[in-house]
């Protein structure tokens, strides 16, 4: 549901490639087969720029290169199984959108993250907050990141859809399950708990 520059989502397409890579052996068809073939030369030519993911493309070599806080993004790579945290397009990638060259990344001094073009500027997702730290395998950020989703709840006791970076009483949507999914995962994470999505 979100508007694109260009026609080409790459999480998304990413995500369909492995799903379909996943497909039982008796559901992959020529024309899933060919399907494939299609999106993996698809990325390959047009889905990594200068060794990073680009966000969006149109085939023509037009490019975006931001993210933004829904899932799939270029973050959530790895948690959705898609590539490893110590993919080196990842990891140049993950610099990138994690810094001012991602015009969705905001920093204030209640917390720093991605956030979309859904919520105001200099809005924060805790999904996005909480996805930094499940792609990772550093269980001391992982506790930190905890403890930022825990200190910016604007007292409500729910996690938001965004808050503003610098007052998290400034947020969208009283309550936000998906947010709360993410929290909920990345405690499991941080224990060591193994569970499966």
């Amino acid at each position: 549901d979100d508007a694109c520059t260009y026609g080409y989502h790459i999480p998304s397409n990413l995500y369909f490639l492995h799903e379909l890579e996943a497909l039982p052996e008796e559901f992959v068809t020529d024309r899933v087969q060919n399907l494939i073939s299609e999106i993996r030369t698809g990325i390959a030519e047009f889905g990594i720029v200068n060794g990073r993911y680009a966000y969006e493309v149109d085939g023509l070599g037009n490019f975006l290169l931001i993210d933004d806080a829904n899932v799939p993004s270029l973050l959530s790579l790895p948690y959705l199984g898609i590539t490893t945290e110590m993919d080196q397009s990842y990891l140049a990638t993950r610099k990138a959108i994690l810094s001012s060259e991602n015009p969705y990344y905001f920093s204030g001094s209640r917390a720093e993250g991605i956030g979309s073009q859904h919520t105001p500027t200099n809005h924060i997702w805790p999904i996005a907050i909480a996805i930094q730290a499940l792609t990772v395998s550093d269980r001391q950020f992982m506790e930190s990141t905890l403890a930022i989703l825990e200190q910016s709840d604007g007292g409500t006791g729910n996690m938001h859809e965004s808050f503003d970076a610098n007052d998290d009483k400034i947020f969208t949507r009283e309550w936000f399950s998906w947010a709360d999914m993410t929290y909920v995962e990345l405690v499991l994470k941080s224990v060591n708990y193994s569970y499966s999505i």
